[in-house]
């Protein structure tokens, strides 16, 4: 494994951690932890952050640029992985089913679509 890998599987670890605890924190009214999460979650995205600029710098490859191609796919990534979720949460909080699988294969289907769109198709 090489040393960038391993660098970035660690703190990818340790952010993802601290983000999903900060989600979970800041969701279950039953911790009472609503702000104390909101912050955990946070920590936890700064340094996903700082996990893919440190990555990108151990490997020798240039600063992401923003364009339109890039806010673009991004955007949606954002709205797959909701509308995965949202079938999820359908299906299996609301007892809703058939709908839960509708919305949460259209989720799926958006999340497909990215890899014509970032890698092109090619024969």
């Amino acid at each position: 494994m090489k040393k960038s890998s391993f660098v970035a599987m660690l703190l990818g670890t340790v952010s993802g951690v601290f983000f999903a605890l900060g989600m979970c924190m800041a969701l279950l009214p039953e911790w009472g932890m609503r702000n104390q999460g909101i912050i955990c979650g946070a920590v936890g995205m700064v340094l996903m952050l700082i996990t893919v600029g440190i990555w990108r710098k151990m490997e020798g490859k240039a600063p992401i640029r923003l364009s339109g191609k890039t806010i673009g796919a991004t955007l949606l990534g954002v709205l797959g992985a909701l509308l995965l979720g949202v079938g999820m949460c359908l299906s299996m909080v609301f007892s809703k089913m058939l709908l839960g699988i509708v919305v949460g294969i259209i989720g799926i289907v958006v999340l497909l679509l990215l890899i014509p769109l970032l890698k092109g198709l090619h024969d």
